[in-house]
């Protein structure tokens, strides 16, 4: 993530909250991960970055699971499972206010407000304007009720993405402790490979 910061442009603006932070226009591997630990804020726009651009936020690869021992071969599934369910879902970790779903929602209500603009006006529709703009409301209050509901999903995504993401990192240490594993070696140092 710190090399993706520094080098890659996707992450400019990232990076120009860093420099800011830092003071250096330059900052190094070492000042931007004091940078993280000052302001977390940092890392969620790195993180939102991502999500908006289609590009996963877990940097790690699957475990490969036929060199393991019997014994832990249900626990490296299930943490590559875990890892494959996070990946589908992150795009629900962001907060549904700065999602591109109510961006939508917000769209298709312009849409339909300059439609309706367009009927009673353009068209001289004047005496329909109250069957029109009652369309209008109901289309308000479906949206309302389409973002409530998307809302929701947020919430409980968000929650089981938390959720899978502790238990995935614990299993993971337990093997790692146990030595079955090298959390190093899992690693993805590429950034295309996250995507």
């Amino acid at each position: 993530m710190i090399n993706e910061i520094l080098h890659i442009g996707l992450y400019d603006l990232v990076l120009q909250d860093v420099q800011k932070i830092v003071g250096k226009e330059k900052p190094t591997k070492e000042e931007l991960e004091e940078a993280l630990k000052k302001e977390p804020q940092i890392l969620r726009d790195y993180m939102q970055t991502n999500v908006e651009y289609n590009l996963s936020n877990i940097h790690l690869k699957n475990i490969e699971i036929k060199n393991l021992d019997t014994s832990v071969k249900e626990k490296a599934k299930k943490i590559n499972n875990n890892l494959n369910i996070m990946r589908e879902i992150e795009k629900y970790t962001l907060d549904f206010e700065h999602s591109s779903t109510l961006v939508l929602i917000f769209s298709v209500e312009f849409f339909v407000l300059f439609s309706v603009q367009y009927f009673i006006v353009l068209l001289d529709l004047k005496a329909w304007q109250w069957w029109i703009y009652a369309f209008f409301s109901l289309s308000i209050l479906g949206a309302w009720w389409y973002a409530k509901k998307e809302q929701k999903k947020y919430q409980v995504n968000s929650a089981k993405y938390k959720a899978l993401y502790e238990e995935t990192l614990n299993l993971i240490e337990a093997l790692e402790t146990e030595g079955h594993i090298k959390k190093k070696e899992l690693y993805i140092d590429e950034s295309d490979e996250h995507i």
